[in-house]
């Protein structure tokens, strides 16, 4: 089973891309990425999967966006539980200039097969696509008391949050089942450090992104409703969030 994590540029920004896999019972790093355009977005999925290969694909972006104004559900329930936290989502309805290329960028993975998944067997195999937040599964997966800064602010101050994310990653999803394979770490595509300039620092956040989709992915498949939250549901559009790993 593979789990692909696509940190999605909402405007024209480049997405963020990752692909894992397990492979006895441990979570391999096989790619990890970054493109402009949502067509070379599908051809990297296409590289990545076989024909009809069993998948989750957690995309951070709202793919259902069923009401013409306001909020959606999920991104109300976002604020309850995790504002707390700063990690309240951006609201999202029709008339917003990004909905029309997110929620086609869902319609175009329901076409290849990948069904929307608010409700899931767990570990059973197939294709399917989520909606996620990294900033929640930040929270909850690393029990942090408040979201890692590295979206906004000087570039040396973000680059601290970064690296914390970075260590995060390192430190303690090789403990939490899934396991993610340590060997992940010395895979050539993922980054040796983190870098200085903002071009570059922008680049390696949207990357790790991407592994933190990936890897909600492969919690929710593993794990289902016994461990994760879910806000909404697919007539208001959901979003999937780990709860918080004690």
């Amino acid at each position: 089973m593979k789990f692909i994590g696509v940190d999605f540029g909402w405007t024209s920004q480049p997405s963020g891309l990752c692909c894992l896999e397990l492979i006895d019972g441990k979570l391999q790093l096989l790619d990890l990425d970054r493109q402009d355009a949502i067509a070379d977005i599908f051809l990297w999925i296409d590289e990545n999967l076989q024909t009809g290969e069993p998948a989750i694909i957690a995309v951070d972006a709202p793919t259902l966006i069923p009401n013409p104004t306001g909020s959606r559900l999920p991104d109300k329930l976002s604020h309850k539980y995790f504002g707390k936290y700063h990690a309240g989502c951006y609201p999202a309805n029709q008339n917003l200039a990004f909905a029309e290329r997110t929620i086609n960028f869902g319609l175009e993975l329901e076409t290849r097969g990948f069904v929307h998944a608010p409700t899931i067997e767990p570990q059973k195999p197939g294709r399917y696509q989520i909606e996620v937040f990294p900033h929640p599964a930040i929270v909850n997966l690393f029990q942090l008391d408040r979201i890692l800064k590295y979206k906004k602010g000087k570039i040396a101050e973000r680059r601290l949050e970064l690296i914390q994310l970075y260590n995060y990653i390192q430190e303690i999803l090789p403990k939490i089942s899934p396991y993610l394979c340590s060997s992940a770490f010395i895979c050539g595509s993922f980054p040796s450090e983190i870098p200085t300039t903002g071009k570059e620092l922008k680049a390696t956040e949207d990357m790790l992104d991407s592994l933190i989709c990936a890897y909600v992915g492969a919690y929710w498949w593993f794990w289902g409703t016994e461990k994760n939250l879910v806000l909404g549901d697919e007539s208001t559009g959901y979003i999937v969030v780990p709860e918080r790993v004690c």
